[in-house]
């Protein structure tokens, strides 16, 4: 659902101290490619391994640092926090901590944040629904010009951002993005081709949707939204 202190994006980083120090580990690294990659990647090995070292080499200054995460309580950011999570402090010696609450939780979290200027969170894995409060806010980092400027010696080279999907919907009205898709909701929708293709079919769709809608919008609720029309359709 930001790099520094400024808040969230879909992914968003900050760093603080902890008292127990772990170390990049590269044998850490290869270890997590045979147990949660194997052949699921299109990399070849060596150039699997390559990103894993960059990765090891990029976080040597901040061995022993601290990042909090949330995100809400689903089954993909359940693997993030028991999995990816732990892989990512034993590969990187950075401790992130990655907290599952309720998903009003997260939001309210976020808000408090952003109002109290106070530091809850590191990182919001928050819905892309957010993009027009970041971009309004101005209180995240946009990844656009961090991954170009302050954080380019930590982005990896080989990242493709073209390759994510949605990053329409995370992208500001400035052109910048703001949050990095982490997963998706594919929805997949059938319809009968020949009814929408039938004459006869659509005009008496047509009837019953303009009945039921002026039925909607007289009746005692007045239930005009566009919302409502397209519950009933």
């Amino acid at each position: 659902m930001t790099f520094s202190l400024k808040s969230s994006t879909a992914l968003a980083l900050s760093l603080g101290i902890l008292s127990t120090p772990v170390f990049a580990d590269m044998d850490a690294a290869r270890a997590f490619l045979d147990s949660e990659i194997g052949d699921l990647s299109v990399l070849p090995r060596a150039e699997q391994e390559a990103e894993m070292q960059f990765f090891v080499d990029a976080a040597q200054p901040y061995q022993g640092m601290e990042i909090k995460v949330v995100s809400e309580t689903i089954a993909t950011h359940e693997y993030e926090s028991q999995v990816l999570a732990p892989a990512f402090t034993a590969i990187t010696g950075i401790q992130v901590t990655h907290d599952l609450i309720g998903e009003g939780d997260v939001v309210e979290k976020l808000q408090t944040q952003m109002q109290s200027g106070e530091n809850i969170y590191d990182a919001y894995i928050n819905d892309s629904d957010l993009i027009g409060t970041h971009w309004r806010y101005q209180q995240v980092r946009n990844l656009t010009d961090w991954m170009a400027g302050e954080g380019a010696a930590v982005t990896l080279p080989t990242l493709d951002v073209d390759d994510f999907i949605g990053t329409s919907f995370t992208t500001g009205p400035d052109g910048k993005l703001y949050q990095l898709p982490t997963q998706q909701f594919a929805n997949l929708y059938w319809f009968r081709y020949d009814w929408f293709n039938d004459e006869r079919t659509r005009l008496t769709s047509k009837k019953r949707m303009v009945t039921i809608w002026a039925f909607r919008s007289t009746g005692p609720h007045m239930r005009t939204s566009p919302s409502s029309l397209q519950a009933v359709t």
